[in-house]
This record gives structure tokens, C-alpha cells and sequence, in this order.
């Protein structure tokens, strides 16, 4: 259950970096309201919450997590901006997702 938990608790902190990343650059160049800002705002709020609920050391925590932001936005790339990602992309995604397993659920004393 760990390993599950950890990784629906690294997917939802990358969905809300991206969203809160994701909004301003829309204000910026394709002439969202300013409003979205607010939104913005507290996404990337919710995103430093979320990394602080695991318990492992916060560079183990953050150096992992950057495997499943890596899927994530593969993911929102396709999802959001319609654009499939490609047999390089995916075994990116496959290499940072292995770095990532290596660093949160390797054996220690």
C-alpha cells in the first residue's frame, strides 16, 4: 500500500504544480483573465503542501518526485494540449520513473 500511496500523492502534487504553472501561462499568452492567477495561486500552494506529507527526507522526496512530474506532464501534454508524445518520450517517462522507484523504495537501514 506504501508504494500505491506514494505515487497517487506524487501524480496529485504534479497535477497541481502543473495547473499552477499552467494558468499563468495561459494569462500570459493566449489572453486568459487575470482571475486565474487566484487559482494558480493556490495550486502551487496545494503543490508545496502535498510534498510535505511524506515522511522520507524532503531532497530524497523532491529528487524522486521530479520521475513523476517528468509522467505527469507527458500525460497533460497529451490530455490538455493534444499532442501525442512520442516512443522517445515514453522511455524518458520509463528511465525517470525507474530513477524514481530506485530513490523512494530502495531498502534502508
Amino acid at each position: 500500500m506504501h508504494v500505491i500511496q506514494t505515487l497517487v500523492l506524487f501524480i496529485l502534487t504534479a497535477l497541481a504544480e502543473i495547473a499552477g504553472c499552467y494558468l499563468p501561462w495561459l494569462w500570459l499568452k493566449k489572453g486568459a483573465p487575470a482571475w486565474v492567477l487566484l487559482p494558480a495561486a493556490a495550486s502551487l500552494a496545494l503543490f508545496a503542501w502535498l510534498l510535505t506529507l511524506h515522511p522520507n527526507a524532503a531532497g530524497r522526496v523532491y529528487a524522486a518526485y521530479g520521475g513523476v512530474y517528468i509522467a505527469v506532464a507527458l500525460a497533460w501534454l497529451w490530455a490538455v494540449d493534444g499532442i501525442r508524445p512520442t516512443g522517445w518520450d515514453v522511455a524518458g517517462v520509463l528511465v525517470s520513473l525507474s530513477g524514481m522507484a530506485i530513490i523512494m523504495f530502495a531498502p534502508r537501514a
